[in-house]
């Protein structure tokens, strides 16, 4: 799926100047993890449970992350700790992915989720062989990150009512898209 697998370039938001970079994670990643992975706020919105220890968060990265086609670490420019994760995941027509991210919340509020899904559109479809629209979807609830999307790009499409089930509860979602023909916005 992928044809390259070289770390970004640091990518600077518009808004605040917040510089990241991309890059594959590592199983030395752990721990740096842990701030978003153990925080119930930042797995909210996410299909997993917040982890208590590093051992079956080692096992995920492990068994999930390091052999996902497009699973990356995003870290600040100044500094190669994670600080949140974004992934492109192959849905089952090849022309499609979908897109996921999770930030630590000591980040939220800064232009790093935006910065990073910035720096997903501009790379991923010169990346990925035949990716035409990779594609979104957050609750209609979570107005942060319907705001990271619209910044990076993203044109809001429709409201899914009872879409999915989360954590108990069915959830209306919103889709988002991008498609490799769509302007990028610095």
């Amino acid at each position: 799926m992928e044809k390259s697998q070289e770390p970004q370039p640091a990518a600077a938001a518009a808004s605040g100047g917040v510089e990241v970079t991309l890059r594959r994670f590592d199983l030395a990643d752990v721990d740096a993890m842990m701030a978003w992975a153990s925080d119930p706020e930042a797995a909210a919105p996410c299909r997993w449970e917040p982890y208590e220890s590093t051992d079956p968060l080692l096992v995920y990265l492990r068994d999930t992350v390091l052999p996902h086609p497009w699973f990356r670490a995003i870290c600040l420019a100044t500094a190669d700790h994670p600080v949140g994760a974004v992934s492109v995941t192959p849905t089952a027509d090849a022309c499609r992915a979908e897109l996921g991210y999770v930030l630590a919340r000591a980040h939220w509020g800064k232009g790093v989720a935006t910065a990073a899904v910035r720096r997903v559109v501009a790379t991923v479809f010169g990346e990925v062989e035949g990716l035409e629209r990779v594609e979104a979807l957050v609750d209609v609830r979570n107005a942060a990150s319907q705001r990271v999307l619209e910044k990076a790009g993203f044109r809001r499409e429709a409201v899914l009512r009872k879409y999915c089930v989360l954590k108990g509860d069915v959830k209306d979602m919103i889709i988002y898209s991008f498609l490799s023909t769509d302007p990028l916005v610095s």
